[in-house]
């Protein structure tokens, strides 16, 4: 069995997805880095959901988004010059139907009439602040993204919007939890 350390990035640097060498700070890595994050704060939710139905329902959901997730990442670890060949790749991209999977969610939840008054204060339940935690993740991950095209990365319109789409989901989430 081989190890995972190369040491190729004693010198502070690493790959992007197809071998270009970057700093470790690379905005890209910044963004990757931060949907990783994101990856893991809704992993930690899993243990936490039921296995009543409703539970199953949200770790079907959570599992599906980290599923998106990966593929996000891996079109953001592609440097702009090999967009095409990203674009043409069989790795799983993100589309809108992901986006729309997320709008649905969003609007299911809100039709459920959850309460809410001005903002909210975390910590209400162990659910609820995971969920909560995963949000500001979340947001902490589109702030990366968003920034990636003032660097000379340009990302498809799904990006934005299925991080943005998902922390607002996450907070609705949050407030189902604590009810």
């Amino acid at each position: 069995m081989s190890s995972i350390v190369t040491r190729t990035g004693d010198d502070g640097t690493t790959s992007l997805l197809y071998g270009q060498r970057v700093p470790k700070n690379h905005p890209q890595i910044e963004a990757v880095g931060a949907c990783d994050e994101l990856n893991v704060a809704l992993g930690a939710i899993k243990p936490l959901l039921g296995s009543d139905p409703k539970g199953q329902e949200r770790r079907q959901l959570i599992e599906q988004v980290q599923r998106n997730l990966v593929a996000l990442m891996g079109e953001i670890a592609c440097a702009e010059s090999d967009r095409e060949r990203y674009a043409d790749s069989k790795f799983e991209k993100l589309t809108f139907a992901d986006v729309t999977r997320l709008d649905l969610a969003v609007t299911a939840l809100e039709s459920r009439g959850l309460k809410f008054d001005g903002w909210a204060t975390p910590g209400g339940t162990a659910l609820s602040s995971a969920f909560e935690f995963a949000r500001i993740t979340a947001r902490r991950a589109e702030r990366r993204i968003c920034g990636l095209p003032a660097q000379g990365r340009t990302l498809r319109v799904e990006a934005g919007q299925f991080v943005n789409r998902l922390s607002d989901l996450l907070w609705l989430l949050a407030r189902e939890a604590e009810q």
